[in-house]
C-alpha cells in the first residue's frame, strides 16, 4: 500500500528573529557591537562566578536563587568555557543541593546538572557526572512526597545519562532506576503510596528517551518482562497525558522490534520439543498483545471529548494516536518539521521524535539557542544550522571553545565521533530487529 497523501507533517515556528534581514552597518558600529557583546559575556561569567560562591551559604531560599540563575544563564548562552573551568565545583554543589536541599532546591539542581551535560556534551566529563550522580539520585527518588521534584530527577538522570553513558549497561541501569519508581523493589506487606499521574508521564517519557538509544537488542530480557502489559493499562487511565505517553512508549518499542524481550515471560532452560512449543506460544501472545493495543490505540484516535477535557489536549491525543495506528497498521513512521531560525529540523522515525520532543520540553526556553549553537545536539540530530550571525558580525569563537570543540584531537571531537558510531550501529539494530519482529507477527 502506498503512503497516504494526507500524512501529517507538522510544521512548527520556533524562532521570532529575522535571521535573514541582518541591516548594514558602519565598520565603528560593527566593532562597538562585538565589544558591547564580549563584555555581556563576561558580565555573565561574573554573575555564573557569583552564582556558584553562593551555592556555599547556608540559607536555603539564597541556594535556590543562584540555582534559578544559573538556569536562566545556561539557557540564552552555550557556557562551554565556565564549564571548563568550573564543571567539577558546579557538579558537587549540585549534587550536594540534591542531597540536603528542599524539594524546590532538588527541582532546581536537577535541571542545572541536565544543562551542564548537554553543555560538556559527551566525553569524559559527561561519564564522570553519570558515575557521581547515579546514587544521589537514586536516593532523592525514594521521598516520592513531590511530583515535581521526581520529573525534574528523572529528567535529569534521563539528559545526563543519554550524554555520558558509555555503555549500554549505563543506559539499562539508569532505565530500572526510573521503572522502581513506579514499581518499587519492596518487602512484603510494606504500604507504599501510588504513583500520581505527573510521576507516571515523567517516568514513562524519560524511560523511552533512554531506550531510543541503546535499542531493545542491546537490553536484558528478564529486566523488562511485562512492560507491553503494563504500558497498554496505561492507555486505559483517565490521564490524557499518561495515555500519549504510554502511546508513544508503545510506538518506540515496535519500531525498536525485539518484542519477545518486552513481554514474554521467561522459560528458563528446556529441551528442543519444549522450545518450539514455548515459540509459538510466544508468538501467540505477542499476536494477543499487539492487537489488544491496536484495538486501544483505534479507539483514542477517535475519542470524543467527556465533560471538562480541553479540545487542545484532545486534539493532541487523536494526532498522536492517529499517527500510532498508521504506523502499526502501515508501518509508516510521522513526520515532523520546525523552523529554528532560518533553518528546518526534521524528524522521521519515532525514535528522533521522542528525543525531539524530550530535549524541547526539557530546555524550555533554551531549546532554540542551544538547536543553534549546541554541537552536541548537532550531532544528535544531523542538524547543521546556518552559522550564527550578530548584527552582521559572525560569532567569535574563543581560544577555550576551539580546543574543546574544534581540534580533530580534541576529547568532545572525538567523543562526538564515538556517539555518532554508536546511533548508526543502534539505527543498524533497529533494521534487523523491526523485521524480525515483523515476521514473528
Amino acid at each position: 500500500m502506498g503512503r497516504k497523501s494526507s500524512q501529517r507533517k507538522n510544521v512548527v515556528m520556533l524562532d521570532n528573529d529575522d535571521t535573514d534581514s541582518v541591516s548594514s552597518s558602519s565598520t565603528s558600529r560593527s566593532e562597538m557591537i562585538v565589544s558591547g557583546a564580549e563584555d555581556v559575556q563576561v558580565d555573565k561569567e561574573t554573575l555564573l562566578d557569583q552564582c556558584v560562591d553562593a551555592l556555599y551559604e547556608k540559607r536555603g531560599s539564597t541556594r535556590e536563587k543562584a540555582l534559578a540563575s544559573i538556569i536562566e544563564t545556561f539557557n540564552s548562552d552555550i557556557q562551554h568555557e565556565f564549564v571548563e573551568k568550573k564543571f567539577a565545583t558546579l557538579l558537587q554543589q549540585c549534587l550536594n543541593s540534591i542531597k540536603r536541599g528542599s524539594s524546590k532546591e532538588i527541582t532546581l539542581a536537577s535541571h542545572v546538572l541536565g544543562l551542564l551535560a548537554l553543555t560538556a556534551g559527551p566525553g569524559d566529563k559527561a561519564h564522570e557526572m553519570l558515575e557521581e550522580s547515579v546514587s544521589p539520585i537514586t536516593e532523592a527518588l525514594k521521598s516520592r512526597s513531590d511530583a515535581s521534584k521526581i520529573s525534574s530527577l528523572l529528567e535529569c538522570l534521563a539528559i545526563i545519562t543519554f550524554v555520558g553513558g558509555e555503555e549500554p549497561e549505563e543506559t539499562e541501569k539508569s532505565m530500572q532506576l526510573m521503572w522502581q519508581v513506579i514499581h518499587p523493589k519492596i518487602g512484603p506487606n510494606v504500604a507504599t503510596a501510588k504513583p500520581s499521574p505527573p510521576m507516571i508521564t515523567a517516568m514513562v517519557s524519560a524511560w523511552s528517551f533512554l531506550l531510543t538509544t541503546v535499542g531493545g537488542l542491546a537490553l536484558n530480557p528478564k529486566s523488562w518482562q511485562g512492560s507491553i502489559s503494563y504500558f497498554s493499562t496505561l492507555l486505559d487511565k483517565d490521564d490524557r497525558a499518561v495515555r500519549i505517553a504510554a502511546g508513544e512508549a508503545l510506538a518506540l518499542i515496535f519500531e525498536v522490534g525485539s518484542l519477545g524481550k518486552f513481554s514474554v515471560e521467561d522459560k528458563g532452560s528446556s529441551d528442543s520439543s519444549t522450545d518450539e512449543a514455548n515459540k509459538s506460544k510466544d508468538i501467540l501472545h505477542i499476536q494477543g498483545l499487539r492487537a489488544k493495543v491496536l484495538n486501544q490505540v483505534r479507539s483514542l484516535s477517535v475519542e470524543a471529548g467527556g465533560k471538562g477535557s480541553a479540545k487542545k489536549d484532545l486534539n493532541s491525543q487523536r494526532n498522536t494516536f492517529r499517527d500510532i495506528l498508521e504506523f502499526l497498521e502501515e508501518g509508516y513512521t510521522p513526520e515532523s518539521s520546525m523552523k529554528i531560525g532560518g533553518d528546518s529540523l526534521t524528524t522521521t522515525t519515532w525514535c528522533q521524535l521522542i528525543q525531539l520532543n524530550f530535549l524541547k520540553h526539557f530546555l524550555g526556553g533554551g531549546f532554540v539557542k542551544h538547536m543553534q549553537e549546541n554541537e552536541f545536539l548537532h550531532t544528535v540530530f544531523g542538524f547543521t544550522p546556518k552559522k550564527k550571525m550578530l548584527s552582521g558580525i559572525e560569532h567569535r569563537i574563543s581560544g577555550t571553545e576551539k580546543r574543546m570543540y574544534k581540534s580533530p584531537n580534541s576529547v568532545a571531537n572525538k567523543a562526538r565521533t564515538q556517539f555518532r558510531n554508536k546511533q548508526r550501529m543502534l539505527s543498524q539494530d533497529k533494521n534487523v530487529g523491526y523485521y524480525t519482529a515483523g515476521n514473528d507477527i
